[in-house]
């Protein structure tokens, strides 16, 4: 019995190190192929530049800085999390579109038949395409939704809600253009 406890001993710390090997071992043959942890899964001997056109806002309601608000929070998310190069022109990956929808509706009623909450909407048409792989171009649309209470103005919570909904739409286009989630 005392010999078993004698291997545990002098087994166990080898055990770890094998683990911690094979753990960075996948760790870093993931990073190789060009997956990188913020989900950004570009070849970038193949695709170094993107082309971000402005997006005009052609939806019949409008809050006026909710165009540049958008524009730029896209443009900082692929300057942050990967590393192409912006181009005015002739990217290899080339993101375009408008926002399209930006909307508010009665969500919800209260006991006394008012209005208790209010979603507001914004939808962005957006086309895509990939020089270097045309078969993962697209047009497709996005959306997000946020919900206030009728209680409070729009005016007070628009900002707020607006940054929000970009950021979720602009997420939802990085993983379907470059993440290929």
């Amino acid at each position: 019995m005392g010999w078993t406890k004698e291997i545990n001993r002098t087994v166990t710390p080898y055990i770890y190190i094998v683990l911690a090997l094979v753990m960075v071992s996948a760790l870093t043959s993931c990073a190789f192929k060009g997956y990188k942890f913020n989900g950004a899964s570009i070849d970038y001997t193949k695709t170094k530049t993107i082309q971000l056109s402005d997006f005009a806002v052609r939806s019949s309601y409008v809050w006026g800085p909710m165009g540049p608000l958008f524009n730029n929070t896209l443009k900082d998310e692929f300057a942050n999390h990967t590393r192409l190069v912006q181009v005015k022109r002739n990217g290899d990956l080339k993101i375009e579109g408008e926002i399209i929808q930006y909307t508010q509706r009665n969500k919800s009623v209260s006991s006394e038949g008012h209005s208790a909450q209010v979603e507001l909407t914004m939808m962005v048409n957006v086309r895509f395409t990939n020089n270097a792989n045309h078969k993962e171009d697209f047009e497709r649309q996005f959306s997000a939704s946020q919900t206030y209470e009728s209680t409070q103005s729009l005016n007070s919570v628009q900002e707020e809600l607006v940054t929000q909904m970009t950021k979720d739409i602009v997420e939802q286009i990085f993983n379907a253009t470059v993440a290929n989630w």
